[in-house]
């Protein structure tokens, strides 16, 4: 049999499979679970939160350019007025200096109520602030495209994985299909008295086998569709399985790019750079503020109502003026710890860079061996399948015997299942390459 013919078979059972299988679960694409897990994915979710914090961070920095206005109100009552010393020669010019009287000043009440505006300037703190945390999103943007690539990579291996355990279950309904036709014909021949007793057992073992397989297999595809729904963020209950044929071709060579991980070390020692920037322009540069105030102050005594309370107003503008001199060493620290941080920084980046080189040379490795095995296996199959026809055959003229027949009949079926592994392993080799030459997205 030719292995069109082969094909051709295997195709029909399919879709008697997947006729059966539509009638109650949908069959969803790739694609489809791809785009179902960038709406409903839990983590894609959080890092979507996690993009909007950094906005408001950033706005929050810049917020601080802004004037802010301070209103400001209190009112005192003084059981007993405060002392002050006064020289007694400021009294009377006879009196002795160094002699000083304690005299009380002021009114029982006080009122303040005033605005206050600060505005800075120029402040290094503030507009390093802005500039990192503008950084700091651009560094969140790309977490969130790490996650995207993440979920890409995982829903697409699930995906592969729950396809090989489909093909894997059909292909053991088919040597199930050939095992009871076996095992039809050996019992007719042990009624004839042309086959012995054990050769009956022999295929009922099989038989048997089969159907565990085909029972474990079933239950490792189920756990497979619940992870691969739990990554795309659907409910557990909900049916779904994957298309039957899996799509195998030859690609071409992926142009190389940035990684993911290599922009984000890339965008960490900018935001490193960033901190430390500040920290030194925080050392040895002044703060400019201007600040502004205008009140009222009332003051009262226990007198008559007419003239309790008598209000004066205040105000004033101005410049502050602020110059570090000496923080206790705390900025030289933290400098130092920046400093450190950066250097550690731009040797994972060198480390890394190696690593992926080293890792893009075994990936094309190991996606040109797949590639070899899935085309040695596809003639495996091709002859397993007549050598399996031919024994068969044979059996049937008393030329060979069942043992022949279960022997060719697992060659085949390793075959089968070594051709199926080849492809799966091919198309997680050029996934994994796909990755490193930073040409993988969930929009892929």
């Amino acid at each position: 049999m030719k292995l069109a013919n082969i094909h051709k078979h295997y195709v029909a059972l399919l879709l008697i499979i997947g006729g059966l299988q539509s009638a109650h679960a949908q069959t969803w694409s790739l694609q489809q679970c791809i785009d179902t897990a960038q709406v409903h994915n839990k983590n894609l979710q959080i890092t979507r939160n996690n993009i909007a914090i950094g906005e408001q961070r950033e706005k929050e920095a810049k917020a601080n350019l802004i004037p802010k206005i301070t209103a400001n109100a209190d009112y005192k009552y003084f059981t007993n007025l405060p002392y002050q010393l006064l020289p007694l020669n400021a009294l009377n010019p006879a009196a002795p200096e160094g002699e000083y009287r304690a005299a009380q000043f002021g009114v029982p009440h006080n009122i303040n109520a005033n605005l206050q505006l600060s505005m800075p300037l120029y402040n290094p703190q503030v507009y390093g602030a802005i500039q990192t945390t503008k950084i700091a999103s651009e560094l969140t943007d790309l977490q969130y495209q790490k996650t995207e690539e993440q979920i890409y990579f995982e829903i697409s291996n699930l995906y592969y994985n729950a396809q090989i355990l489909h093909h894997q279950l059909a292909f053991i309904d088919s040597n199930l299909i050939n095992a009871k036709r076996l095992l039809k014909n050996i019992r007719l021949l042990n009624e004839q008295l042309l086959a012995k007793g054990t050769d009956v057992s022999k295929v009922e073992l099989q038989v048997s086998q089969l159907t565990s397989q085909k029972e474990t297999i079933k239950s490792k595809y189920e756990q497979v569709l619940n992870a691969l729904k739990f990554a795309m963020g659907i409910s557990i209950e909900q049916n779904l399985h994957v298309e039957p044929n899996i799509q195998y071709q030859n690609t071409n060579e992926y142009t190389p790019a940035s990684t993911i991980d290599i922009r984000i070390i890339k965008t960490q020692n900018r935001l490193l750079s960033s901190e430390l920037n500040t920290l030194n322009k925080s050392r040895y540069l002044p703060s400019l503020n201007l600040v502004g105030m205008y009140g009222t102050t009332g003051f009262g005594y226990n007198g008559e109502p007419a003239s309790f309370l008598d209000f004066y107003p205040v105000g004033f503008a101005g410049v502050q003026f602020s110059y570090p001199l000496f923080s206790g060493t705390v900025i030289k620290r933290k400098v130092n710890q920046k400093t450190l941080e950066l250097r550690n920084n731009e040797l994972q980046f060198s480390m890394l860079t190696e690593q992926n080189n080293m890792q893009v040379v075994n990936a094309k490795q190991e996606r040109e061996v797949t590639k070899k095995t899935v085309e040695t296996t596809t003639e495996q199959i091709e002859l397993a399948q007549t050598i399996y026809e031919q024994t068969l055959l044979q059996q049937k003229q008393g030329t060979a015997s069942l043992t022949d027949v279960l022997l060719t009949d697992n060659a085949l079926r390793e075959a089968q299942q070594t051709y199926l592994t080849a492809v799966i392993d091919y198309l997680k080799a050029d996934l994994e390459l796909k990755k490193l030459t930073g040409n993988i997205s969930l929009n892929n």
